[in-house]
């Protein structure tokens, strides 16, 4: 008789939804080894920092089969050894804190257990690669989600790997359409109070879908699931896994409208193309993902930066973003480009590096950039530079069909050098300029945006902030009922002159006390010296500046040169991929 195949298997369940904790039984069997080694990821992939998701688990039991206790103890933050005491089988118990909710997380509680298994699931790192099973204790109204085989409640991933890039739900509130492309098969889950439009809602995803998968040429798996988690309140966030995406949006009462609406086409593209790029075309340093530590990598304007950009051309390419809902996207690229004045300290290629240590707070003032807006950018003056090279026979697009082709279908990871090579390749000159100046230096983008722009037939606007703090004084706010709170100064500007400093609180101007009305009084006094009452650090200061000659945190506006030539009109179409 052929022995039973070996499997890891979990069972996740609540006790008090309330306390919002996920109780897990892990069941390894066929040990042979005086002890037993258990690691916790360390991080989650697409987000490049670290997690440190053992801070969440609260009490660890082990057991053999006959329920004798077995000790064990932790090697590291997120490590544990179980001393077998010659046990073949060992069960494990512990809990976990679930009580976040983006679309990276975990949450629980008497509406849903909500799960990244990367987050929750030990695993035995000689064992990755057998069967992993979870078997869900949830009520039978239940409705689960996910990309992982699911057979009444139990879901297996063929390997570890599987299993933790497999978020899913389970809830009674879970509402599922499908659409088809090229015979495979998109699945779209929306669970929360919404009332999802899925006529509307298919006939957009499928038009996109259609034309990321021809400008691949294909497909990497063979079906696909949208878990949508829809919040009443304004939320935006996605995270890309290789079968799925998990998508946490808001407010449910405005989904199917305006820039809600607009925010789900956006992400949902962005996730998509992420299929490709990371989850299949992925750099070198992360083939294959080590949970246990940093994993790190200077192509973070790669797998975020072109798939940020993509994400919103696909949208205009396949005609279910117009001219103007893509110039937005494109507008609040460059916004977010030129009012983040890290950008020349760190390089974009330094940024991603630095991910890992601060990538996803805003961390000290004018340190790094952005990988995702730079990146766009960057992949922006790459694309118009191989087209304008080439009189638009190849673009961007060829490179990203060669890192498919000859990295993600094979498994074999990309290095920098192959980035650089792939895009001179396709230009058929040497970009090692751009690469010089805007990968892995910190030149100014203007006048280089400027050419571009202008071979595609449109122009880029710089016009003074609306608001009398930002373009004269240099300095945001974000206004909350009954608080003032400086975001940002400008360096050099007067408010960076003056003393003002980042999180102040501003009380009132020249003696009169701001509600929510800053700009109101900033203008009445301007042309006077303005003297501010801020709270710092408890403390009550008066701070005096003056309005000085530049201005600041300009705004940019993106629009169609008025004079646009039969040939920038062929430019244009072939930039964006408009085939009518």
């Amino acid at each position: 008789m052929a022995d039973n195949p070996r499997m890891i298997k979990y069972k996740l369940y609540l006790k008090n939804p309330a306390a919002h904790y996920i109780y897990v039984d892990l069941e390894i069997d066929n040990i042979n080894t005086e002890f037993l080694e258990l690691q916790l990821p360390a991080w989650r992939p697409g987000r490049y920092e670290l997690g440190n998701f053992a801070k969440n688990i609260k009490r660890v039991d082990a057991f053999d089969a006959n329920g004798n206790t077995l000790s064990y103890s932790k090697l590291n933050k997120d490590k544990w050894q179980i001393k077998t005491d010659g046990a073949n089988a060992v069960k494990v118990t512990y809990s976990y804190f679930a009580f976040e909710m983006n679309a990276g997380a975990c949450f629980a509680d008497e509406t849903q257990i909500y799960v990244n298994p990367v987050h929750v699931c030990m695993y035995v790192p000689d064992r990755m690669n057998e069967k992993h099973e979870v078997t869900l204790e949830i009520p039978d109204d239940y409705k689960i989600a996910c990309s992982m085989p699911v057979e009444g409640k139990t879901l297996t991933a063929t390997n570890f790997n599987e299993l933790a890039d497999s978020p899913f739900i389970a809830s009674a509130n879970i509402k599922s359409d499908v659409y088809e492309v090229n015979g495979i098969k998109f699945y779209l889950h929306f669970n929360g109070e919404c009332k999802p439009d899925f006529t509307k809602i298919k006939t957009h995803f499928s038009a996109f879908t259609k034309k990321q998968i021809d400008f691949f040429g294909g497909f990497p798996v063979n079906e696909y699931h949208f878990l949508f988690q829809v919040l009443p309140n304004k939320y935006y966030h996605g995270v890309e896994h290789e079968k799925s995406t998990m998508i946490v949006l808001g407010p449910a009462y405005d989904l199917n409208n305006g820039k809600t609406y607009e925010d789900l086409l956006g992400v949902s593209s962005h996730e998509l193309f992420h299929t490709w790029n990371v989850k299949n075309i992925r750099p070198a340093e992360m083939m294959p993902y080590d949970f246990t530590k940093e994993n790190y990598a200077r192509t973070g304007y790669v797998y975020e930066g072109f798939t940020t950009y993509y994400g919103d051309v696909m949208l205009r390419a396949s005609n279910v973003f117009n001219d103007q809902q893509y110039f937005e996207t494109l507008e609040e690229r460059l916004m977010k480009h030129f009012h983040n004045y890290g950008r020349f300290n760190l390089s974009v290629a330094q940024s991603s590096w630095e991910t890992w240590l601060d990538g996803y707070v805003p961390g000290a003032p004018y340190r790094k950039t952005s990988i995702y807006d730079e990146g766009n950018l960057v992949a922006f003056i790459l694309d118009v530079s191989i087209l304008k090279h080439t009189q638009n026979k190849n673009s961007l697009k060829d490179v990203c069909r060669k890192l498919y082709n000859d990295f993600g279908k094979k498994g074999i990871g990309y290095t920098e050098k192959d980035i650089i090579g792939l895009c001179n390749e396709a230009a058929g000159v040497s970009l090692q300029e751009i690469f010089d100046n805007y990968v892995y230096g910190t030149s100014d983008f203007e006048p280089v945006l400027n050419e571009c722009f202008n071979y595609v037939g449109i122009e880029m606007q710089k016009l003074p902030s609306v608001l009398t703090n930002e373009n004269t004084f240099g300095f945001k706010v974000v206004e909350q009922p009954g608080v003032t709170k400086v975001s940002l100064i400008a360096p050099y500007s007067p408010a960076w002159k003056s003393g003002l400093s980042a999180s102040d609180d501003i009380i009132a101007v020249n003696g009169f006390v701001i509600k929510n009305d800053l700009n109101n009084w900033l203008n009445y006094f301007k042309g006077n010296e303005i003297n501010l009452t801020i709270s710092s650090q408890g403390r009550l200061k008066t701070v005096q500046m003056k309005s000085g000659a530049s201005t600041y945190f300009n705004q940019y506006k993106i629009a169609a040169l008025s004079k646009r030539t039969l040939q920038q009109e062929i430019n244009y179409k072939k930039w964006l991929g408009i085939e009518n």
